[in-house]
């Protein structure tokens, strides 16, 4: 039998908010720093796939071989892949596994194997779709379905119901959890939406659309990015640069961008010109395709930008540019769930 959803489905999403809510209609997850991933197993077919549908697969065998392990004809998994070095998971190690050589993945899975956290079940293993069912219910039968098979690569990730064990998770962070998940338990699983899922992280950073950048002024070498977000119209604005690149990586940097420009870059709100606080820098800047996508930390938005510069934490070859919204700045003094 097919399964009832396909590769393409969009999994939930969270919005960020300032404070974890409190109640006993919430369920608390740490919030893993990895790759989001949707598993698909319909008999001795597996399939890996990102937050943005991207095939995963290729990427970690040692997952897909776990997987085809499991003693159940089918079901479709909601996840985080993770890879841990010395116990703790590591995104640079992580990201490393996303490369075209073949040999160069299997090496690296052998180094450090990749583990699979496990937290909710969208089909079990008769091919019954779980998305209408409240998460206690889905969370109930992914432990039952998932008991027997737990090992080293599929972990069920810890949940709380105590507001108060989940906020001293955000004190003992800096083992691979970025931040706390909380989950309505009496919603569905809202596929590609934020409505029934709120997420505090440890720093204020949000996922951002490379739509451009400068040169250095005495160098012909990367010296910001400009950042953008989409809007509810579906243009790219500018919110902001980052220019804490470190010196080293500006030349491939600088390549790999150079290779990229292509008008308009912005679709709506573009990078302004001059102005009398930046006297000195160049304003020139190079349009990119909007393919790239980073994530930054940043302080304050003011207007529907960075107040200012951010800081550049890493490239997000797992995220889709069109995922990267004015949303994730949009912030209120508390998540109301209705």
């Amino acid at each position: 039998m097919a399964l009832p959803l396909d590769t393409a489905y969009p999994p939930m999403e969270a919005e960020s908010v300032p404070s974890l809510p409190d109640g006993p209609e919430w369920q608390y997850e740490p919030k893993w720093d990895g790759f989001r991933c949707l598993a698909f197993r319909d008999a001795s077919s597996v399939d890996l796939r990102s937050k943005s549908g991207q095939p995963l697969g290729r990427y970690f065998p040692e997952l897909l071989a776990a997987l085809s392990e499991l003693a159940v004809p089918r079901c479709v998994l909601d996840g985080e892949i993770v890879v841990p070095v010395d116990g703790v998971p590591d995104f640079e190690e992580l990201q490393m596994r996303l490369h075209p050589a073949a040999s160069r993945v299997r090496k690296l899975a052998a180094a450090h194997p990749a583990r699979y956290m496990l937290f909710d079940l969208l089909v079990d293993d008769t091919g019954r779709d779980l998305t209408a069912l409240p998460l206690q219910r889905r969370r109930a039968a992914l432990e039952s379905l998932m008991a027997p098979h737990v090992n080293e690569r599929l972990a069920l990730s810890p949940v709380s119901r105590d507001a108060a064990e989940a906020r001293q998770w955000m004190q003992t962070l800096g083992t691979g959890r970025d931040g706390v998940v909380a989950k309505r338990l009496d919603k569905p699983y809202r596929s590609g939406h934020r409505d029934a899922v709120v997420k505090v992280k440890l720093i204020r950073s949000a996922d951002c659309v490379v739509g451009g950048f400068r040169y250095l002024q005495r160098e012909r070498q990367v010296g910001s990015l400009l950042l953008g977000l989409y809007d509810g119209a579906g243009l790219l604005n500018h919110v902001g640069f980052t220019a804490t690149i470190r010196r080293e990586d500006r030349p491939a940097l600088t390549d790999r961008l150079e290779k990229l420009v292509e008008p308009p870059g912005f679709t709506g709100k573009a990078p302004g010109g001059p102005s009398r606080w930046s006297s000195g820098k160049t304003h020139d800047w190079q349009p990119l395709r909007p393919v790239l996508v980073v994530e930054v930390q940043y302080d304050h938005v003011s207007g529907e930008r960075f107040r200012h510069g951010t800081t550049l934490l890493r490239f997000r070859p797992d995220k889709a540019p069109r995922q990267c919204t004015m949303q994730q700045i949009e912030r209120s003094g508390a998540p109301s769930l209705r």
